[in-house]
């Protein structure tokens, strides 16, 4: 089996990566994740997550396989990043609630035997409940939104910021999960055929999107 790189010391993409059933090393990738003047969203996190995977290039072998994620939050125009302090975490959990905006996952592939690089973007909108005052304070105190993009974790099921999704959880979380098989299979690494499965079973989610990304993989052989 292949072995990967996963260049991210984000517990959340480490339980999502497991869910694939690949062996992998974790090398948490240091990089200025500051964005340029004019860049698109798209163009923004599919740059960051190159950089973190050139970053570790210099750990992995011949014969591994780097992956590399970014993830982030954009209302309107604005691109939101993870807030410095409590008092921008509340600002930005304030500007959200009660209206949709998107989210932004780009994954990065690097097989390191031939320099073969793959990338893509899942997008996906994300419909926040009008939480109130109270709630943004208690959530802002545990401490959770600090290193999350947008200051909030879909997944953290007391605060429970989403109303309804149509569209992909896990990238929300960090990692397109369906996205990422579908490369490592056109890079010529094993994927478990069930992988959208587990995904949904694991994080509860029933997705309504995974048939027409997993399909291209399906049809290449998954």
């Amino acid at each position: 089996m292949t072995r990967l790189i996963l260049a991210s010391n984000s517990p959340r993409r480490r339980q999502l990566l497991t869910l694939g059933g690949w062996s992998f090393n974790v090398r948490a990738a240091q990089v200025d994740e500051d964005i340029l003047a004019g860049e698109a969203p798209v163009e923004y996190v599919k740059r960051i997550a190159l950089s973190k995977a050139q970053a570790v290039a210099h750990l992995a072998g011949v014969d591994e396989i780097i992956i590399a994620a970014d993830t982030t939050v954009v209302d309107g125009e604005q691109i939101m990043g993870k807030p410095a302090d409590a008092l921008e975490a509340t600002a930005m959990l304030r500007r959200l609630r009660g209206h949709t905006h998107q989210v932004y996952s780009a994954v990065v592939l690097l097989r390191m035997r031939d320099q073969l690089l793959l990338a893509d973007v899942c997008t996906t909108h994300v419909p926040m409940r009008w939480y109130s005052d109270e709630e943004i304070e208690a959530y802002v105190a545990s401490g959770d939104p600090l290193d999350k993009a947008g200051a909030y974790a879909i997944q953290n099921r007391a605060f429970k910021p989403v109303l309804a999704l149509s569209g992909c959880f896990a990238s929300v979380m960090g990692l397109p999960l369906c996205h990422l098989g579908r490369m490592l299979v056109q890079a010529g690494a094993a994927c478990r055929s069930d992988l959208p499965q587990a995904c949904q079973a694991s994080l509860d989610y029933a997705c309504d999107v995974y048939p027409q990304i997993w399909n291209h993989a399906s049809a290449a052989g998954v």
